[in-house]
C-alpha cells in the first residue's frame, strides 16, 4: 500500500508540472513568431493564451500584454484598408492600443516587468495608438491637466453667450 502511495505521489508530481511550464512555454513560441515576423501565428496563440493568463507570474502577464500588443500593432500595418466598421486596421490598432494600455500599468505597479526597450517603445507606440482616439494635437506637459470639456470659462470675455429668450 505504501508503493503504490509513492507512485501515486509521484505520477501526479508529473502531471502538475507539465501544466505551468506549458503555458510559458506557449508564450515563448508565440514571442519567437513575433519576433520572426510571423504575426498571424503568433495572435493565434496568443489568443489561445488569454484564457490563462492567470497561470502567468506578473512578469509574464506584462511581457504577454506587450508582445500580444504589438503584434496587434504589427498586423494593423499589414492589413488590408476596410471601410467603416469593416476596416481590420481600426480593429488591430484598438486592440493593440488595449494590450499596450495593460502592459503599461503592469509595467507600472511592478517596475521591470519588461526590458527598458520594450518600455521605449511601448510608449511611443502607445502615443501613436492615442492619436487614433484624442487626435494630433500636442500633448500638456506632465502634471499640467486639461480642463474638462464642460468646465466654466476661464474669464467673461470667453464665456459664451446666453440663449436669445424665445417670445
Amino acid at each position: 500500500m505504501r508503493r503504490l502511495a509513492s507512485c501515486v505521489l509521484l505520477l501526479s508530481s508529473f502531471a502538475f508540472a507539465p501544466g505551468c511550464a506549458t503555458y510559458t512555454q506557449d508564450l515563448d513560441r508565440a514571442r519567437g513568431h513575433y519576433e520572426a515576423n510571423r504575426f498571424e501565428q503568433a495572435l493565434a496563440l496568443f489568443r489561445v493564451l488569454e484564457h490563462d493568463m492567470d497561470s502567468f507570474s506578473t512578469p509574464e502577464r506584462a511581457r504577454y500584454a506587450y508582445l500580444r500588443g504589438m503584434t496587434d500593432y504589427r498586423l494593423a500595418d499589414l492589413a488590408p484598408q476596410g471601410t467603416g466598421v469593416a476596416d481590420p486596421r481600426k480593429g488591430y490598432r484598438d486592440n493593440a492600443r488595449h494590450w499596450l494600455g495593460l502592459a503599461a500599468a503592469i509595467e507600472k505597479q511592478t517596475p521591470g516587468s519588461i526590458s527598458s526597450e520594450q518600455k521605449n517603445r511601448l510608449n511611443e507606440t502607445l502615443a501613436d495608438l492615442n492619436r487614433d482616439v484624442f487626435g494630433g494635437a500636442e500633448a500638456l506637459p506632465e502634471g499640467d491637466a486639461a480642463p474638462p470639456p464642460d468646465a466654466p470659462a476661464t474669464s467673461p470675455a470667453d464665456a459664451p453667450e446666453p440663449p436669445a429668450p424665445t417670445l
